[in-house]
Order: structure tokens, then sequence, then C-alpha cells
């Protein structure tokens, strides 16, 4: 666990002006350095600056600091989480299905055809009821977009400017433009990421990545010059930045994590992530590059080990509903993501814990609650590694509005996942807005602590 505080350095008076001179330029150096210098090289100065030093006392004192600056080159990152309604919600409001959406992405030039087969493909996760998103910006001068932060993928990609003049996601988006970024690197392997019946492709390209401040050089990510329906065109978000592990990547792109990892950014290789389940906070949450900050949980970190290095899998030992129902029996496969606002779960275990709830099935894989009874539901428990994690109906029923009309909507969403992947339990942002969730790529495990 990293504490978070302001860090202020006082000097003992016995350190000359010139001693306070050097530390200042020493810093500022060391800030506006390539990242990728190593705190060895760092230390290499300063074991120059000591030999030349005549005065034992001022040297040990200026060694003390100039180590404290070193550490604080590496510090932790934080990026503020917006909320914005999924797109499940954004379509049900305009009286539309999904199939109905699609059709009219089709007439107006949307083609939807699938990958070609020499192209690395994986299969996209579910985005219609993806919530939160954050800012980050890629080349020099920057250039900003909105992306999902999400666990259930590991590519990042963006719109380019070099988008079909019929791809209507592309249009209504930031876009890429290589020919404004001193950085780039030309890399031009192609890519395909499925989804449904289309594909998202486009083409490899190299720059800076720049995330709360934080430069990630030499990052390497996706043009998209084709995105498949309307989907990602009502989307609040412009592209994607996955952060699983790198045997899910397409084409073999070294995700950014891994790459902030080699580059020693980050004080720990961890990352953590707070929802705020307050509907009118201006910001939706934080994601925390780097650490974890207690300020958003209480109790202790409850740890559990990644069975699979791919998604954030873990096990899960058995889901129980009140008294009246038990799911997952024979324990089961959960994956964490962050990209995904529900739980889901296979489709027969879905339907029957809505019927245990009193939910009623509606349309797009919805189940509607009648909201007066929210505070008699049962409690839902899962438990992982040992520990029970209990959801309460204000917790698992979602307050949203369909046509006007303020209805109470299940947290609970029926998919099959076929194998070799599923069957799967995904535990999206219904739980990790209960439950402060820490990614710990070190130790490979996910911790979880009551969020405050």
């Amino acid at each position: 666990m990293t504490e978070l505080h302001d860090g202020k350095i006082r000097l003992s008076s016995s350190i000359s002006e010139a001693g306070f001179s050097l530390v200042r330029q020493f810093k500022k150096w060391a800030v506006s350095a390539d990242p990728l210098v190593s705190e060895a090289s760092l230390k290499w100065e300063v074991g120059l600056f000591l030999m030349r030093s005549t005065d034992m006392r001022r040297m040990g004192m200026l060694y003390v600091i100039l180590a404290l600056v070193i550490t604080q080159c590496a510090a932790i990152i934080r990026v503020p989480l917006y909320k914005t309604r999924s797109l499940r919600r954004l379509m049900s409001d305009n009286g539309r299905t999904v199939e109905e959406l699609r059709a009219l992405a089709q007439s107006a030039g949307a083609p939807d055809s699938a990958p070609s087969p020499n192209l690395p493909v994986e299969r996209l996760t579910n985005f219609m009821d993806a919530q939160y998103y954050g800012v980050i910006s890629i080349g020099t001068p920057p250039q900003n977009f909105t992306v999902l932060f999400d666990t259930g993928s590991s590519n990042l990609w963006v719109p380019s400017i070099h988008c079909s003049f019929f791809d209507l996601a592309c249009w209504v988006h930031h876009r890429y433009n290589s020919k404004k970024s001193s950085t780039y690197v030309k890399n031009g392997t192609e890519f395909a990421i499925r989804y449904g019946r289309g594909s998202l492709s486009g083409f490899i390209s190299e720059d800076t990545v720049s995330v709360a401040g934080l430069a990630v050089p030499g990052q390497q990510f996706g043009e998209a010059v084709k995105q498949p329906g309307i989907t990602f065109a009502v989307a609040r978000f412009d592209g994607v930045l996955g952060m699983g592990y790198p045997s899910i990547s397409v084409a073999n792109v070294t995700p950014v994590f891994d790459t902030a990892m080699a580059a020693k950014l980050l004080p720990q290789n961890i990352f953590s992530v707070y929802i705020s389940r307050d509907p009118k906070a201006a910001v939706g949450g934080e994601l925390v590059l780097g650490g974890t900050d207690p300020q958003y949980y209480t109790g202790d970190l409850h740890y559990v080990n990644v069975t699979r290095k791919a998604y954030w899998q873990i096990g899960m030992n058995r889901v129980d509903v009140g008294n009246q129902l038990t799911l997952c029996k024979a324990s089961c496969q959960a994956i964490v993501d962050t990209g995904t606002s529900l739980i889901v779960g296979p489709a027969a275990e879905i339907r029957a814990l809505n019927k245990a709830i009193g939910a009623l099935p509606l349309l797009m894989g919805e189940y509607l609650i009648d909201c007066k009874k929210i505070p008699t539901l049962p409690v839902v428990s899962l438990n992982i590694g040992g520990k029970t994690f209990n959801l309460t109906g204000e917790d698992y029923v979602m307050k949203e509005s369909q046509l006007g009309i303020s209805i109470c909507l299940s947290g609970f969403m029926g998919m099959d996942i076929p194998p070799p992947a599923g069957p799967l339990w995904i535990l999206g942002d219904v739980f990790i807005g209960k439950y402060y969730t820490v990614f710990d790529r070190s130790a490979d495990r996910v911790g979880f602590a009551a969020a405050k």
C-alpha cells in the first residue's frame, strides 16, 4: 500500500546556498529528463558530485536530499474518471433496439463485414454498459482523447485521421493525426478487433502516450480506421485503453501499463480503481496508477490470486441470494472488468437470480425491479477467496430513466461466454462501486476493500 503525503523537504541551515542551488537544479533536471532515465544513472550523477565534495557533513545531508528527489520522480498518478450514461440506456431512451440502430448505421454506409483472416483478432469487450472514462494524450504536442480504461482488454486504440469517409464513429470523435506529432514513429502493422458481425480495424503506430502527466514514450497503439455499426458512434469515449495482461493483446502490442512497468515509471506495479456511488458527484471516480489511496476505502485489502493471466481472472467460491438460492456451487471463475457496469453471469444462473429477487425480464437483456421493494430485497453474497462480499438491494439496483420515466433495473445480466475463455462471471462496476479494487501486477493478484 502506498500512503499519499504532500512531499516537503526541510533542509538544515548548515547547508549553504550553493547546496540549495544544486538541489534545485538537480530536481529540475530530474523531472524534465527523459522518463526512461534509470534510477541508477541518477545515482551516478549524485556520486560524481559527492566525489568532488570536501565537506563530509554537507555531503551526507545532500545525499539524503537528492535520494528523496530521486524517489519522488516516480510518483502516484491520479486519473479522474467521468461518468456517462451507458450505450444501452442511451439506445433505450431513444426507443431503439441494438438491431435497429445497427441497421440504421449500415443504411448510412457503415460497413459491417468480417475481418480479414490474416489479421490478428480479439473479441472486444461488450461496451454496451460501459459508463466511466478518463482523458489521455498522444503525441508531441499532445492530442487529447477520452478513453475507457478497460481491464477486460489489453490494447490502446483511438480513431485515426485516416478513417473511412463512411465511418460515423470516427467523424464524431477526436482523431489522431501523426503528421502533427514530432514523436510519431511509423509501424503500419494491420490489426482487427472483432465486434459482433463486424470488426474494428486499422494499423499500429508508435508515439508518446501521456496519462495524467505520466509520459510513456515509444508506446504502440492502434489507429482505428473502421469502427463497426453504431455502438462507438454514440459512445462518449473516443477509444479504449486496455489494462489486461499482454497475452490477450492484439498484434502482440505491449500494453501501456506494461511499458510503464518496464521503464520503472511507477513506485509500484499496481493500479487501483475507485468508483463514486454519488450520482451528483462532479467526478465519477478515480484511477490511481502506482498505488492505492486509503481515503477511498475502509479496513484491510483482501487479496486473491489471478488464476489466468489474460483478463484479471480470479476464482469465486459461491454466490448466495439470501437464503433462497446458491449459485456457482462448485466454484467458478470470474473476471474483474472496469469496462462493464453490471455483474454478468451464465444466462441460466442469472435468470434464477433475477427471479429470486423478483425482477422481470425486459428487452435487451435487462430486468425490471419494483423500486418500492429495494429496501426488502435479499442480500446477494459473493464468496471470493474465503471472504464474503455482500451487495444489498441499494447496491445492485440501478435507478435509470426510460423515455422520461424513472425505473429500477437489476444490476445482474446473463451472458454465456463459450470455452475456452468461459464460462465466466464478470464483476463490473456494480461490484467495484461497492468494493475499492486493486490490480497488482507484481504479485498477480486482485485486492478488494469496502469503499467509502
